[in-house]
């Protein structure tokens, strides 16, 4: 079921993607070479905790999950694409780090995730990343009153591929709203002028995932969570919560 959000509603989701936005901008001031990913989560809880939020993650368990997910951040390092699980690892000088996080306030989820070299960046993770932020861009400015899902995915899908990249085989945006994952799915590739009709109040998570060596995929790590590169390459992943309204797209979790 798709529910179309209210102004006031929308207000409210805005106030819960604040807590994303600072949360992930605490997460990318921490990270630096020698801090442990699970130290990188326990900066992000601490963001949830002052602003008496609670995680969409922690605790996770979606149908093809095995267990529950473990922490409130997922934090995935070069190789990994999504999902990554805070561990003991310490980032290491040109390090490729991906951090999604979500947060829940006053019955209202928020979603986000950013992609960050760590120490000396390697231009070609740059370029990357760069390209994931501008395939992000070039969906949301598809996000409008009267266009379709598939204006969305076209979008982000010219962009990823004419770099030359991957795009994460099966893996894309959603709905969001009072859960984190909602309907509708939101591929990051396909025709335009298909699907779903965009109308005022519908919250969608945009959310390129490049594969650096131009293949579509990808393997699951022996914890059941951290999903990599087939071809062992690098990946970024980028992300906001965006409703659509009549006076044009709404980034509920930006800055």
């Amino acid at each position: 079921m798709i529910e179309l959000k209210t102004n006031a509603s929308l207000d409210a989701m805005r106030e819960a993607g604040r807590v994303v936005a600072r949360a992930l901008a605490a997460v990318r001031k921490s990270a630096a070479v020698g801090i442990s990913l699970r130290e990188l989560d326990e900066v992000a809880h601490e963001v949830l905790r002052e602003a008496g939020a609670g995680s969409p993650f922690l605790g996770y368990r979606p149908h093809f999950a095995a267990t529950a997910y473990p922490a409130t951040l997922c934090v995935s390092v070069n190789d990994a694409i999504v999902h990554g699980i805070p561990t003991d690892y310490r980032l290491r000088d040109g390090d490729l780090v991906s951090a999604d996080f979500g947060a829940t306030l006053k019955g209202w989820a928020g979603d986000a995730a950013v992609s960050f070299t760590v120490g000396t960046a390697r231009p070609e993770d740059l370029r990357l990343i760069e390209t994931a932020e501008r395939a992000l861009a070039a969906g949301i400015a598809a996000a409008t009153v009267g266009n379709r899902i598939g204006d969305i995915a076209h979008a982000v899908g010219t962009v990823c591929r004419g770099a030359g990249y991957g795009i994460m085989d099966g893996f894309g945006g959603h709905g969001v709203g009072r859960q984190m994952h909602e309907d509708p799915s939101v591929p990051n590739e396909g025709p335009a002028g298909r699907g779903l009709p965009l109308r005022h109040g519908l919250v969608l998570a945009i959310e390129p995932m490049l594969i650096a060596g131009g293949g579509d995929g990808f393997r699951t790590d022996p914890d059941g969570w951290t999903l990599r590169t087939e071809d062992g390459s690098r990946a970024a992943h980028v992300e906001h919560t965006v409703a659509i309204t009549d006076a044009g797209p709404r980034i509920l979790t930006a800055p």
